[in-house]
């Protein structure tokens, strides 16, 4: 009876309180952003060799310098995290049902960690684009995870204001991140400014590890470290297997793995073909890939466009600092406005369709202007506009799935935007300016893009849509012997605190 009463307890209150949860995965997410912004920078990224008519050369420096890198070899290490993020996003997503997705987190970041102190000790082009990829692949536990625990254990009232606090930290970080890579960069070495990052991650990586594990929401709780190694034996349903005879028999072990990892995928597939089918998920993305092919090709060319156009002479700066500061206000406000009007997935449509539209007005009414200082004012106010949508759509990919698809949602939205978005928008917008030749026609062109943004999410609005947050799991109850927290922070914490009102 003893024992039955322990275990129907909840669990000790933890240190992680919901709200140092979230400064955690904002200062995690401000690194990884950083780290992005460090590479892009004059100081870390540097210039080439060249060689003038009369003779004179210079070594170049940075990167591209030590490197002798082209231009062409230079923008695939910039884009060469892309290929790991791709990649590892689905499967730690899979992975996420049958290993504690916070260790998963914590495996990422260790990954990240190693390939960025890799970066710092490269010899040569080759060298350094492997260890970006890996870069890639230890930000993508993260990438699809971290949501997914905010949402968990963010206040109901402030849930959406919680993700844009989080999401604020992508455009704050890239800023930060250029002007951390040019003074270590200018003032020491570029292979510092990744030693620096790697140091600064290192301890969030060990937290992953040596903390009280987490669970997510809709998820069972791995049973026992053998998690890791075996995957969801239970769900395999070989209960007529004789243990004993598995574990001696090489042949039989080898087969199981196999049998194991074709139900992974299996698994994956069936997830992947649930999310497909959801129209109110599938408007959502679409809409998303839309408007991130336009900010894609503005975070590359924008800066190039204005200097050419408005013949800015400090166009990095200028349009770094337009976008740090509309990026951190239009994310929070876009999550403050969703919460106060009640955070719904059509309120989140609405809100999505109305303020792209507004901000693609504002665009497009300041490439129009031929006086910079206009075209500054009204750009600004569309920034505004157009970072709001982060955290309404990405609350749209968490409440329109069951929370067992949840990772998996935010990973295959993350491969989507990139796929499909960024990645190519920046090469066809510069075969665009070819043609045209004239880069305000070429940046009006960008901007009507964002148009048919809103007209998607609001096509959204119209779709019957429910809000599965608080759907039951579609897995059984299981007992931990791993020490995992199963319940989310919040509840854990009320809980706790009804026990004690209620002792006498």
């Amino acid at each position: 009876m003893a024992s039955s009463s322990t275990a129907l307890s909840p669990p000790k209150p933890s240190w992680i309180t919901p709200e140092r949860l979230l400064a955690i995965f904002c200062v995690i997410n401000l690194i990884n952003y950083v780290d992005r912004g460090a590479i892009a920078s004059n100081g870390v990224n540097g210039s080439r060799r060249s060689c003038s008519k009369s003779g004179t050369c210079t070594s170049g420096r940075g990167i591209q310098g030590d490197f002798n890198l082209s231009n062409f070899e230079d923008g695939v290490l910039s884009s060469a995290f892309m290929v790991g993020l791709l990649v590892a996003c689905p499967i730690f997503a899979s992975l996420a049902k049958s290993v504690n997705p916070f260790r998963l987190i914590g495996v990422g970041l260790s990954v990240w960690t190693v390939a960025v102190v890799g970066c710092g000790f490269s010899i040569n082009f080759w060298s350094i684009t492997v260890c970006r990829m890996l870069v890639g692949v230890g930000e993508a536990s993260f990438i699809s995870l971290a949501a997914p625990f905010i949402d968990d254990n963010a206040p109901p009232a402030k849930k959406t204001l919680w993700l844009g606090m989080f999401y604020m930290f992508i455009p704050a970080g890239y800023a930060a991140g250029y002007v951390y890579g040019g003074l270590v960069g200018d003032h020491f070495s570029w292979r510092y400014a990744f030693f620096g990052e790697a140091v600064l991650m290192l301890p969030f990586a060990v937290l992953g590890f040596v903390m009280k594990p987490l669970q997510l929401k809709g998820f069972a709780p791995a049973e026992s470290t053998e998690a890791l190694t075996s995957i969801e034996t239970t769900s395999l349903e070989v209960q007529d297997t004789d243990v004993s005879v598995v574990k001696g028999s090489m042949k039989s072990s080898k087969s199981k793995c196999a049998f194991v990892d074709l139900k992974q995928f299996s698994r994956f597939m069936k997830d992947l073909k649930v999310l497909l089918l959801d129209k109110v998920y599938v408007v959502n993305v679409i809409g998303y890939i839309v408007y991130n092919f336009v900010l894609g090709a503005y975070s590359y060319w924008g800066p190039k466009a204005g200097y050419s156009i408005y013949n800015m002479s400090n166009a990095d700066l200028i349009f770094g600092g337009i976008t740090i500061v509309c990026g951190i206000v239009g994310t929070l406000a876009g999550g403050y406005v969703l919460d106060l009007i009640n955070s719904t997935i059509s309120n989140a449509f609405k809100l999505l369709s109305a303020v792209t539209f507004a901000g693609a007005i504002f665009c497009f009414s300041a490439f129009c202007f031929k006086s910079m200082y206009p075209f500054l004012a009204l750009f600004a106010i569309g920034e505004l506009f157009v970072f709001a949508t982060q955290a309404p759509v990405n609350f749209i990919c968490l409440h329109c799935v069951k929370p067992s698809l949840r990772p998996i949602s935010m990973a295959i939205s993350t491969v989507a935007i990139h796929l499909f978005g960024d990645v190519p928008s920046s090469p066809l917008v510069g075969v665009l300016q070819d043609q045209t030749n004239n880069w305000r026609k070429t940046a009006l062109i960008l901007t009507f893009i964002l148009f048919p943004a809103a007209v998607i999410w609001f096509i959204g609005i119209f779709l019957h849509s429910v809000d599965r947050f608080d759907e039951a799991s579609e897995h059984p109850e299981v007992t931990t012997t791993d020490g995992s927290d199963t319940t989310p922070l919040l509840d854990r914490k009320a809980a706790g605190t009804t026990e004690t009102s209620a002792e006498p």
